[in-house]
């Protein structure tokens, strides 16, 4: 059984985690439509990381038996967020799964050559609030708002909200916190609408994912236990095959005990370890 017909969308996906959940799905012989506001591999070399586009992403899907579509969407824009979802309807009639993956919140992490992600709450510039909470966490609510009603009327459906161990213990920003404890909470609250309809919501964290960003620093991190950008989707595709996915709805999940419950191997044969809240030391 393959994926065939199944209608996906992952926001967020010239690069890292969301680029690697579409091309696992793409793998699985899903139909994968992407958003991104990087559209060529020209436009990534001046984006801030440096890298990732849906160009480079429709190569690297070259082979893959899925169909992949992309579109232009900035999130800090409602109207770009609903017009894609309002496009795949009108092409597809429906939307299977929703992976509200957009996350602009890493974008500037050293400022006039400092690292400013681990100043105090009150030193934090503002344009990290607006990247995490009034782009990623509102573009969320957006896209699922968009998305639901569809979801609702075929009586299936999943809302995968990317998130993180940040919603629950200190990660070095308190802004970062914010984000994640409120992805956490619109999955949960979610569920509770969605359930009577057959629509599961949750929220899902990886590890350390091996994405562009992370290989930079990779002399300074250890990759032992680490994931490929493909594993998360790996993970989303055994969530959707699950004949028990209701009851799974409403909760935090870490990607890595799925992978286990599931039987689930990352792209090298190998499956990590999965974190638990000890493993992150308050700060």
């Amino acid at each position: 059984m393959n994926l065939k017909g199944e209608i996906f969308v992952v926001t967020g996906a010239s690069r890292g985690i969301g680029r690697g959940v579409a091309l696992a799905l793409l793998e699985a012989g899903a139909t994968v439509h992407v958003t991104g506001r990087t559209l060529t591999e020209i436009e990534a070399s001046a984006h801030p990381q440096g890298s990732g586009s849906l160009e480079g992403l429709r190569q690297e899907a070259k082979g893959l038996p899925g169909e992949l579509s992309f579109h232009y969407c900035d999130h800090a824009f409602d109207r770009q967020t609903q017009s894609v979802i309002a496009d795949i309807l009108h092409r597809h009639g429906k939307i299977d799964v929703l992976v509200n993956n957009a996350w602009p919140g890493y974008e500037n992490m050293v400022e006039n050559e400092e690292f400013t992600w681990t100043r105090p709450f009150w030193e934090q510039p503002m344009w990290r609030w607006e990247a995490m909470i009034n782009v990623a966490l509102r573009a969320a609510f957006v896209a699922s708002s968009a998305a639901a009603p569809a979801m609702i009327a075929q009586r299936r459906g999943l809302i995968v909200n990317i998130s993180f161990w940040a919603a629950e213990v200190f990660e070095g920003n308190a802004i970062y916190g914010v984000a994640k404890a409120g992805a956490n909470k619109m999955a949960a609250d979610f569920a509770h609408d969605l359930g009577p309809y057959g629509v599961a919501a949750l929220a899902l964290y990886p590890g350390l994912v091996r994405t562009e960003a992370v290989l930079r620093a990779a002399e300074y991190l250890d990759l032992s236990n680490s994931e490929s950008p493909r594993f998360i989707g790996r993970v989303i595709e055994g969530l959707w095959r699950d004949s028990q996915l209701m009851n799974k709805s409403g909760l935090a999940h870490v990607a890595a005990c799925l992978a286990e419950e599931y039987g689930i191997s990352d792209i090298d044969g190998r499956r990590p370890r999965p974190l638990a809240i000890h493993d992150f030391k308050a700060h």
